[in-house]
Order: C-alpha cells, then sequence, then structure tokens
C-alpha cells in the first residue's frame, strides 16, 4: 500500500493546523513550512474543506484552520476521503454495469484478491484506531511553531 502524495500532504496540513490551533494559518505558510507547491495545495485544501476537516475563512483577515477538533479527526476518514483509488491490484476496481473487472483468467477462482482485501482492510482499520490528535508530536510542534525563513 503507497498512499498518494495528495493524501500525504493532506495529513501534513492538518497537523500543521492542528499544531497552530490559536490562529489561521496561509496556504503559503503551509506550503513554505512543508515544501509544497501552493497550486497544489489548494486543491487539497478545497477537498479537505469539503469533508469539513478544515475551514476556509475568506477575505482580508481570512486563512485556514481546522474544521473541528484534532481529536474528532479520524485518520482513516482523512484516507478514505483524498484516496481515490485504494484498490492494490486492477481485480479489485470495483466494475462498470456489464463490463468485466479484470482481464485477468483466474479472478473467478483467485485468492489472492480477497487476502489483498483484508489486508487493505487492516490497514484502513488501523488508521482509523489514530486521530489527529495522536499522531502530532511534541517534536512537530517545536519544529514547526518556529518562525519561518524570509
Amino acid at each position: 500500500m503507497r498512499l498518494t502524495l495528495h493524501t500525504d500532504y493532506a495529513l501534513r496540513t492538518l497537523i500543521y493546523l492542528g499544531i497552530h490551533t490559536d490562529r489561521l494559518t496561509s496556504i503559503r505558510e503551509v506550503a513554505q513550512a512543508y515544501g509544497i507547491s501552493e497550486n497544489h495545495l489548494v486543491k487539497i485544501i478545497h477537498k479537505l474543506g469539503q469533508a469539513g476537516f478544515v475551514e476556509t475563512i475568506r477575505g482580508r483577515n481570512g486563512g485556514l484552520k481546522l474544521g473541528r477538533p484534532a481529536a474528532s479527526i479520524v485518520l482513516g476518514d482523512v484516507v478514505r476521503h483524498t484516496e481515490e483509488d485504494m484498490a492494490l491490484v486492477t481485480c479489485m476496481h470495483p466494475t462498470e454495469a456489464g463490463s468485466k473487472a479484470t482481464s485477468c483468467i483466474l479472478a473467478d477462482v483467485c485468492r489472492l484478491r480477497g487476502v489483498l482485501g483484508e489486508a487493505l482492510g487492516s490497514f484502513i482499520a488501523v488508521m482509523d484506531h489514530y486521530t489527529l490528535a495522536d499522531v502530532i508530536t511534541d517534536q512537530e510542534r517545536q519544529r514547526l511553531r518556529r518562525p519561518l525563513p524570509a
């Protein structure tokens, strides 16, 4: 299992906002802290906002903040929301009406798909066990609270 950069950056953004709950932050600030493209981050923030993980405030004094407390943001929910394709192999893709699921000739008798599905379920179950508050460390807090270089 490998998470996309989209999910990685989403999690990093949430961590940053979880550390800076005392004020609004900007997309530029988050992008600079992690060396992420601002343009890419805009798309991620939009998706996180749609799910209620992030609240965006427009205007001159606007910015970003967590949409709810870090202790109520379950990591599994974030992963499910940001990963567009959780299929580990092509035969795990949902089928469209009237189409074959895969070109694999063993699809009807294969046990591997079930094993991989179980493994993916275990991965998500572990992610569901942790919240954003659980993964924010004191070391991250100290590092990300320092002023950014100009």
